[in-house]
């Protein structure tokens, strides 16, 4: 060291990539980067050449064929359901719900299947670089330590519905043991929580008038799914003479909380008041296309300022928790629907995959973009292989040509929970033996 050189600072991590990909500035691809990392947070984003005199990390890891991403976050699914993966395909959504998945939850759901499947799903979702999911489903408590125990950030639903089931007998019951859930895992660091009530086809104006309330009282997201078929909408200009987003507005629901899921048939109109009550929209394209629920106006609604995140839905409806297919098909159906090739580019497919889902959630202070200060949450690609050679543009690569079998390493709160494909932690090694035994009781 030269007379008068201040000595390295010390440093938990430091992670070297050949490419790094921060998202926020937009559109920006930094070459030969390092990402500094103290107590979990990003403390420094700079040169590799710089890093290398600046700093002295206890571990360093160096990715030369890699983009480095912010984690992708799915701001929509339901994680139990992993273990119904496949178990009814290629019926109508209300066939689908009706006849086969509410009755197979009326038989199977419990606080073991909730923990069982949704461990399942968050290890599928760390492997395809996803270190936030939000989530609804029954028994949060059960669903929160599943992704606790893997290590992996999530927003944990607190459901509602009008009718009982084996998780709670009526609406207030549903919401007390969803408040009770999120009391007592409120200091979870990785854990964040939303108010779910399922649909406005299954939920009251009371109840919705109670959740509105308490969201304010608690400063939760409100996540639903809202208007996802055309039946629906019809149904409700049938039963309330409102269709279902000018009930929820009427209601008081439509401000910046608002995470409609699908958001598939909307006017002009609609989108503009989503717009001005500064709400989000979780996209779903998969799920749209497998259920045949249809094209959702995302051009449209990009167009006017909505945030709009990315989800995969359940496993049961899709089947795959699979972000980097989503961005891949949001980003194609974007052009095939405005007839526009330039309508959501690369680099806005992974903005969707990424900061809008954080945004949705309130969590863009902590996650959604490689910045000094955030949660040291991030997926390593590689870009090595035959497939994702040559590489002109990395963010390209990462929307049209590679997938999640090519993510390597992810971290959350600075936590490496994959490292080279496989899963770190005891709690993810048995878990082909869990799902056999599932599926033997589903298939009963």
């Amino acid at each position: 060291m030269a007379p008068g050189t201040p000595p390295p600072e010390p440093a938990d991590l430091a992670i070297e990539a050949r490419w790094v990909v921060p998202v926020e500035p937009a559109g920006v691809v930094l070459d030969d980067h390092t990402v500094i990392v103290r107590a979990g947070r990003i403390t420094a984003l700079l040169p590799t050449a710089e890093a290398t005199v600046r700093y002295a990390p206890a571990e360093q890891v160096r990715l030369p064929d890699h983009v480095l991403a912010p984690g992708l976050v799915n701001l929509h699914t339901h994680a139990a359901m992993a273990l119904m993966r496949g178990l009814a395909d290629d019926l109508p959504l209300m066939t689908w719900l009706k006849e086969h998945i509410w009755p197979a939850e009326a038989c199977h759901a419990s606080r073991e299947m909730v923990y069982d499947g949704t461990l399942l799903a968050a290890a599928e979702m760390l492997r395809g670089g996803v270190t936030c999911a939000n989530d609804m489903y029954f028994f949060p408590e059960a669903a929160g330590q599943a992704f606790l125990d893997l290590g992996m950030r999530a927003a944990i639903g607190l459901i509602a519905v009008e009718f009982p089931t084996v998780y709670a007998s009526d609406p207030d019951d549903y919401l007390a043991k969803g408040i009770a859930a999120r009391d007592a895992m409120r200091d979870q660091t990785r854990l964040s929580f939303c108010f779910a009530p399922h649909a406005p086809y299954t939920v009251s104006d009371r109840t919705f008038g109670r959740i509105g309330t308490m969201a304010e009282e608690l400063d939760l997201p409100i996540h639903i799914h809202l208007h996802e078929t055309a039946d629906e909408v019809q149904e409700s200009v049938a039963s309330h003479s409102l269709r279902p987003i000018q009930r929820l507005d009427a209601l008081g629901l439509v401000s910046p909380r608002l995470i409609a899921v699908h958001a598939v048939h909307l006017t002009g109109g609609e989108i503009e008041l989503l717009a001005r009550h500064g709400c989000s929209v979780a996209h779903c394209p998969s799920s749209n296309l497998k259920l045949a629920s249809g094209f959702a106006p995302v051009p449209a609604l990009l167009e006017a300022g909505v945030n709009v995140g990315l989800g995969t839905d359940g496993a049961a409806s899709n089947n795959r928790l699979d972000v980097f297919q989503e961005m891949r098909t949001a980003a194609l159906l974007a052009k095939a629907v405005s007839g526009n090739p330039e309508t959501m580019p690369a680099h806005a497919a992974l903005h969707a995959a990424t900061l809008a889902g954080a945004r949705a959630l309130g969590l863009d202070r902590h996650i959604g973009s490689i910045e000094v200060g955030k949660s040291a949450d991030l997926c390593a690609v590689s870009l090595g292989s035959l497939e994702t050679r040559p590489c002109y543009d990395p963010v390209s690569h990462l929307v049209y040509a590679a997938g999640r079998e090519h993510v390597t390493d992810v971290w959350v709160e600075g936590n490496r929970v994959l490292h080279d494909r496989e899963l770190l932690g005891a709690v993810g090694r048995d878990l082909e033996k869990t799902a056999l035994l599932w599926q033997n009781c589903f298939g009963k």
